[in-house]
């Protein structure tokens, strides 16, 4: 590939080598191999779930680590846009058309948390003072009113602060960690910078507060439908954000013991926390559980060196959720190529057998808790467990052009491939996802 000079400008400007930028052009060409899946991950088969008496165990091996001062972060994606929780809404603005949807939105304005800012506002002007004047079509996710209170409303944001105080709070200290956009950094600083010494008074802990932002070098280069670069109308090579597996490079800088991973709009009020919170600790219980075998066997004398690397891996337990019919991915069991089997989380678009996908009992609802650091205590280098074959090409449309869109591996999917992986059933009810306006009206988000 012949990159122009303006070409090169611009891959320098992102951090992106030229080596780099025809690696990715070559997918284009190539595509990426498909996965030997063996069967979806069942319970016996991959899956564990921990009696009562288990799960109490767990739990307390969890409080005992905490007790001990290791460093514990919450690690949250909120870098989403809410533009598509919006997305019905944005409609009506343009066509007036009352869906059953806009009526139910228009019907229960008072019970979203953001509804007193609504107050006497009615129809299309309800929806344009939200969208517009209230900023809520452009504001991130977890800047938003999810969730009322007698002390005022809640955004993810906070929730997630309420969360680590219940579960990963250690020496008196919770330390929360926001991936955001360049855009919402401001907004976000200023949202917990107002709220911090409210909630730090409430709970009882010190909150460290910190953020990052996607690098432009984990951006990817978009291509034509026949794989050649997508240029825009001024000649210009167009470049994508490379999806969520790019935060790997995020979470590699962080300095912690355990991480707990959780997407921004998981969450829920006060009044149901406690179920969150007991299995938030039962992973985390299994997880120190499992890091003290592997540490006490790789401190054996004798160990071969096939065993040793088998097992000097970062660790996660991943929480999976009995498949409710929600799109998107869950826990597999996939032949490697030394013929042994891994746990690995799957994207749809990784499964090409329809009837495999079928078989799914269970679905991912990224709830992970990760151990980064060796037997030594030094961190592992998560840049090395990546399998970059695990990535997958998008089609996408930009300025009613076709385009083909280069997916990083994802952060959960093919970026932690080469982890060693451990799933555990949790309840349903600990999934609350947002992903329309009129979700917050369930009874989870009441």
């Amino acid at each position: 590939m012949n990159f122009t000079q303006q070409d090169l400008e611009q891959l320098s400007a992102r951090g992106i080598s030229v080596q780099k930028a025809e690696e990715q052009l070559k997918c284009f060409q190539t595509g990426f191999p498909e996965l030997d899946i063996v069967e979806p991950a069942a319970l016996h088969k991959g899956v564990i779930s921990p009696s009562v008496a288990e799960r109490k165990e767990f739990i307390a091996a969890w409080q005992q680590y905490l007790a001990e001062g290791h460093k514990v972060l919450k690690f949250v994606p909120a870098s989403g846009a809410a533009s598509r929780m919006f997305k019905n809404l944005f409609e009506y603005l343009d066509n007036g058309v009352e869906t059953p949807f806009i009526r139910e939105f228009l019907e229960n304005i008072s019970r979203f948390a953001f509804g007193k800012e609504l107050a006497g506002k009615q129809g299309q002007d309800a929806v344009r003072f939200l969208l517009k004047d209230m900023n809520y079509g452009n504001l991130p996710k977890g800047l938003l009113l999810f969730h009322s209170y007698r002390d005022g409303a809640r955004t993810p944001a906070l929730e997630h602060m309420v969360e680590g105080a219940l579960y990963a709070a250690s020496n008196g200290e919770v330390n929360i960690h926001f991936t955001v956009s360049h855009d919402h950094l401001p907004l976000f600083r200023k949202h917990i910078a107002d709220n911090l010494q409210k909630l730090e008074k409430k709970y009882g802990v010190k909150f460290n507060i910190s953020f990052s932002e996607q690098k432009p070098s984990t951006d990817t280069l978009a291509a034509n439908p026949d794989g050649t670069p997508f240029r825009t109308a001024d000649g210009k090579l167009l470049f994508r954000p490379g999806g969520h597996g790019a935060l790997i490079e995020n979470l590699n800088e962080q300095d912690a013991d355990i991480v707990f991973i959780k997407n921004i709009d998981n969450v829920v009020p006060d009044r149901l926390k406690a179920s969150t919170v007991e299995f938030k600790q039962l992973l985390a219980g299994v997880l120190v559980t499992e890091q003290k075998r592997v540490f006490d066997a790789l401190r054996q004398p004798g160990l071969s060196d096939e065993e040793r690397a088998r097992l000097n891996r970062p660790i996660r337990v991943c929480g999976v959720v009995r498949n409710t019919g929600e799109p998107g991915g869950g826990p597999f069991r996939v032949r490697e190529a030394d013929g042994s089997i891994s746990n690995q989380i799957l994207e749809s678009v990784q499964i090409p057998d329809p009837e495999m996908m079928a078989k799914s009992k269970y679905f991912n609802p990224v709830d992970l808790v990760c151990a980064i650091r060796d037997v030594d205590g030094k961190p592992f280098d998560l840049l090395k467990f990546v399998d970059p074959k695990t990535g997958f090409i998008s089609q996408k449309s930009k300025d009613g052009r076709e385009l083909q869109a280069l997916e990083l591996p994802g952060l959960w999917n093919g970026a932690m491939s080469k982890w060693n992986t451990i799933f555990v059933e949790v309840p349903v009810s600990t999934f609350n996802p947002v992903k329309t306006v009129n979700d917050l009206l369930r009874e989870q988000h009441q």
